[in-house]
């Protein structure tokens, strides 16, 4: 896969850095910001203007689950599957949220609008079940709800 990358961007963030070249992480998060994911080619030019071992760049990428090494969607759905929407239907929601965006949980639908994951908590219970779309939380759902919610973020 060819990573296409808008290399301006890219500089602007490593000018931001320029000062504070150890601020790995954060560097890290407005790569991850600006495209979603961290690119290939973003972490090697990272690596080399800060002198930076490949290596370290994707260890950090790797041990913080908000970081990402493959392309993700624009909306992130996180459809809670801890105890409380467990009882009150969760599994059901995210297999209607599957259904609706064609994909399974932890993948990517083509048009990189959204990506889906299952958590444990989203810390809402009382609204249970629950799921979020970017940072909007969407509670009390029912099945029949999922595909007008998923509409409105649609592209």
């Amino acid at each position: 896969m060819n990573e296409a990358i808008d290399e301006n961007k890219l500089v602007e963030i490593i000018e931001r850095y320029r000062e504070n070249p150890h601020a790995t992480v954060a560097i890290l998060q407005d790569i991850q910001d600006e495209y979603n994911y961290l690119p290939k080619p973003a972490l090697i030019k990272v690596s080399k203007e800060f002198n930076v071992p490949l290596t370290r760049l994707l260890s950090v990428a790797t041990f913080y689950n908000a970081f990402s090494l493959t392309p993700r969607g624009k909306y992130q759905v996180n459809v809670c599957l801890g105890t409380a929407c467990h009882v009150r239907g969760g599994e059901r929601i995210m297999n209607k949220v599957e259904k609706e965006l064609g994909i399974p949980r932890g993948e990517t639908t083509e048009d990189l609008n959204f990506s889906l994951d299952a958590v444990r908590c989203l810390g809402c219970c009382g609204l249970a079940p629950v799921m979020m779309v970017g940072d909007d939380v969407q509670g009390k759902l029912k099945e029949s709800k999922v595909p007008s919610i998923l509409e409105n973020y649609k592209q």
